[in-house]
């Protein structure tokens, strides 16, 4: 590209999108892009449940259960990393390169990991699994928010976030049979991991129709092709609804950039966003340490605790995401409608209160299996919705221009100070077979997820129902006069 095609435009390609119907386009996207959240739930569902079985002699890799902690904190790592990496690339080579591209890395990966053999073998492989799907929080979120109407975007971001438990249910349901007696000890755990390489090439089948983000196209140059896909989208959703569209509302005026540094970032949320800055860390902080924490370990702890047989664990589990499923799809429609702030500092505080209580119920010594679990689940239905409200948020509060870099930054460092060492700190707990030191890594979890909700009460925006470019003014915007937009 070059200098010459970078020019002034004025383009009313966000308010084309944003007054579109529901129709089979926006279907496409959520199967297309969304369905990636399954894979994601499945990969540290089927950790969670084979887990226990890989710490038995006879697995062909025999892990002891802090090795589990560290090998969930390594997959974490790599997802902190993948996003940093593939965030700078999503905004500067575009949304569908990059989604092709992480989706490639995780299949390679997760497969390769049906062949560990060794401890370290298996650090390396979860890894760069890790490296994929962190590329995909980057690349996904940034693409969804970008195609799909502003007044449906908190609906379908939760929804489709929350679609990780999906994954999770799936997972526990595969590691049942997997785990059985119908395969040898080494053998059920290793095609639990080959059955997310089979998802994964079928995802990436769908994906091959999704088109590039419009609103990434013009920024970079190439309006005629943004235009075209506009274009093709409004005559599909005619001719499916057989109705003219409305008309779009204003336009806006930006000036053309084929790339914007990483620092600009940087300098964007520190100096002109501030408030939001310190939303976007507090509250991936919270539910990283919560969720990857309990979800990495849970299955060790029935085993370990409350004497749950490793064939039983996925059970547990299976109980477990679907009340995290169901949260994000029965509360995710108040999002759009009671609003973005009373909704993600309720879901987080609220999570916080009920966590605290499972704490305290493991210190006395009131709880079965079942009822540890049943109290997890209920516990996480709420937190569910609040934790894929975070991906939500980073996602709309920063220029355009920046998306995929905001939520890989804000991801990375939350994931890294909450996600690290949330699983790690759990292992160290499980395997010491203290109970009392497990539900003081429930009351750390509380604390972290009660700090985003006060968090939420004092910076969060409001932006239900409210156009992208009217959340934060794109940085390229002709008539921005050397601010990006108001802090919050």
């Amino acid at each position: 590209m070059t200098s010459r095609e970078l020019r002034r435009i004025r383009t009313d390609v966000p308010a084309r999108l944003d007054r579109l119907p529901w129709s089979r386009f926006h279907w496409r996207i959520v199967v297309g892009l969304g369905t990636v959240w399954i894979l994601d739930g499945l990969e540290v569902t089927i950790v969670g449940s084979v887990a226990p079985r890989m710490t038995q002699p006879g697995s062909g890799i025999e892990l002891s259960t802090a090795d589990v902690g560290t090998a969930a904190a390594i997959y974490v790592a790599g997802a902190c990393v993948g996003a940093l990496v593939f965030g700078q690339l999503t905004d500067r080579f575009g949304r569908k390169k990059l989604f092709m591209i992480t989706l490639g890395v995780y299949i390679v990966a997760t497969v390769a990991t049906a062949f560990s053999f060794e401890a370290w073998y298996f650090f390396l492989v979860r890894f760069l699994t890790g490296m994929g799907i962190g590329g995909e929080y980057a690349a996904i979120n940034s693409a969804i928010d970008e195609l799909i109407p502003a007044r449906r975007r908190g609906t379908v971001d939760i929804a489709i976030n929350g679609s990780y438990w999906m994954g999770s249910a799936i997972g526990s349901i595969a590691a049942i049979f997997l785990l059985s007696p119908v395969f040898a000890t080494d053998v059920g755990w290793r095609l639990a991991f080959g059955l997310g390489g089979i998802l994964g090439v079928s995802i990436l089948l769908v994906r091959r129709h999704v088109p590039e983000s419009p609103r990434w196209l013009f920024i970079h140059g190439h309006e005629d092709r943004a235009e075209a896909i506009v274009d093709a989208v409004e005559a599909e959703v005619r001719k499916e609804t057989g109705k003219e569209l409305p008309a779009p509302g204003e336009s806006i005026v930006i000036r053309q950039r084929a790339t914007i540094p990483f620092r600009e970032i940087g300098r964007v949320a520190v100096r002109h966003y501030p408030r939001r800055a310190v939303l976007g860390v507090a509250l991936f902080v919270g539910q990283a340490f919560l969720y990857n924490a309990v979800t990495f370990d849970l299955g060790t702890i029935l085993n370990t605790f409350f004497d749950v047989a490793t064939g039983s664990v996925p059970y547990f589990l299976a109980v477990f995401a679907v009340g995290n499923f169901l949260g994000p799809i029965l509360l995710g429609r108040l999002f759009d409608t009671v609003g973005r702030k009373p909704m993600i500092a309720g879901t987080y505080l609220l999570s916080a209160v009920l966590v605290a209580t499972l704490g305290f119920l493991l210190l006395v010594g009131s709880l079965t299996a079942a009822t540890f679990t049943a109290v997890v689940a209920v516990s996480f239905f709420v937190a569910s919705a609040g934790a894929s409200s975070a991906y939500l948020t980073v996602s709309e509060i920063f220029p355009l221009e920046t998306r995929a870099l905001a939520i890989a930054l804000f991801f990375a460092v939350g994931t890294a100070v909450g996600g690290i060492t949330g699983p790690a700190l759990f292992g160290q707990f499980v395997h010491s077979g203290n109970l009392t030191l497990v539900a003081v890594g429930f009351f750390i979890g509380a604390v972290a997820m009660a700090a985003g909700g006060l968090a939420e009460l004092a910076f969060g925006v409001a932006a239900e129902r409210r156009p992208l470019e009217n959340i934060a003014r794109p940085l390229t915007a002709e008539d921005d006069p050397g601010r990006p937009g108001e802090d919050e």
